[in-house]
């Protein structure tokens, strides 16, 4: 009879889990529910004292997988688009660091936790980055997680519904963002640039190698025009799965008791987010002359599926939508460690 390890048990048991969480969340409709399902399923499970361990190695590959699929929204025709939408790009990307220095003297203030926590919790970045970052950087990673995990919820419920119920719908043609066929012939050469963009990265030591490094070298191939695949559908919901199984598994028995403060906190900081994005995109919609909707889509602090979805069924700028969540994800990543370093000099 086959013998497992004890400490096997433990992973099978949260991939179970996952894989149960993440069909409710499907029936239920939540966003994202392959990340978010697994991630609530895991925390609540560990906060009440089952033990549950992630997959070895899956965070790292969960982030593969998002950062190879996200290089491949930078088709030529993106890449034109993004040339001639640069002033918007910069504007939505500025307004989701203001949005996150903001938010930081918020949840510091309102729930007491250390400058490291604060300012990982409340930067709109996508919630794996800013939990690598976080690890590197000393902050409270199952608070991080939660904030951010709160964060995506929030936005999801506000603003799509937001938006249909005042009828902002637009008549668009979308520009090509991503190639959606898997390719076999094209499936191996994904494969190597997102493993070797990872490996480069990795070499020079610079923080998220998992996600940046095959943003860029699938990101360089696609623009460049290099027919790649597409990743098979059930490979981007497994790496959503590890990564909200591995934020999970950062829950402990005692959060909810340690941290009551900190939701609240959160809370305000998100709600305080979408109100604030939300006057961005209305305030330049003029200025580019643009539909203020999308505008509103593109400065959202929600993640990339989550507003392209919503664009798509509305019929608003999906491209534009999609490189300023792409770009504002690459530029809080790779900023992030030096903005907060600026940020802890000048409290010093």
């Amino acid at each position: 009879m086959l013998q497992l390890r004890t400490g096997a048990w433990p992973v099978m048991l949260g991939v179970l889990v996952c894989l149960l969480a993440g069909g409710i969340a499907t029936a239920i409709h939540l966003p994202l529910p392959w990340m978010i399902g697994p991630l609530w399923a895991v925390a609540l499970l560990r906060i009440c004292g089952v033990h549950i361990a992630p997959v070895r190695g899956g965070r790292q590959a969960g982030q593969w997988v998002i950062g190879t699929a996200l290089g491949l929204y930078f088709t030529p025709e993106t890449v034109s688009f993004l040339a001639a939408h640069l002033p918007v790009v910069a504007m939505t990307t500025l307004g989701a660091v203001v949005v996150g220095l903001l938010n930081t003297v918020v949840v510091r203030r309102l729930s007491g936790v250390d400058i490291n926590t604060a300012f990982f919790s409340a930067l709109p970045g996508g919630a794996s980055e800013m939990a690598v970052l976080a690890e590197r950087f000393g902050g409270a990673i199952d608070r991080i997680a939660a904030a951010h995990a709160l964060r995506v919820m929030i936005v999801v419920a506000v603003i799509p519904l937001g938006l249909t119920w005042v009828g902002a719908e637009g008549h668009q043609i979308d520009v090509a963002t991503a190639r959606q066929a898997v390719d076999p012939s094209g499936l191996p050469w994904l494969v190597a640039l997102g493993l070797a963009g990872a490996a480069a990265l990795g070499v020079l030591r610079l923080g998220n190698a998992w996600v940046i490094g095959p943003i860029l070298g699938v990101g360089l191939a696609t623009a460049s025009g290099m027919a790649l695949s597409a990743l098979p559908p059930v490979v981007v919901l497994g790496g959503q799965m590890l990564i909200g199984c591995s934020l999970g598994c950062r829950f402990s028995p005692g959060f909810f008791r340690a941290a009551p403060r900190f939701l609240v906190a959160t809370t305000v900081a998100s709600a305080l987010a979408v109100v604030i994005s939300g006057a961005l995109g209305v305030g330049i919609a003029p200025v580019f002359d643009m539909d203020w909707p999308t505008l509103t889509l593109a400065a959202a602090p929600g993640g990339v599926a989550e507003m392209c979805i919503t664009a798509k069924v509305l019929h608003l700028g999906v491209a534009l939508v999609t490189v300023c969540h792409t770009v504002r994800v690459i530029v809080l990543t790779l900023g992030a460690p030096m903005l907060f370093r600026w940020v802890t000099a000048r409290r010093g």
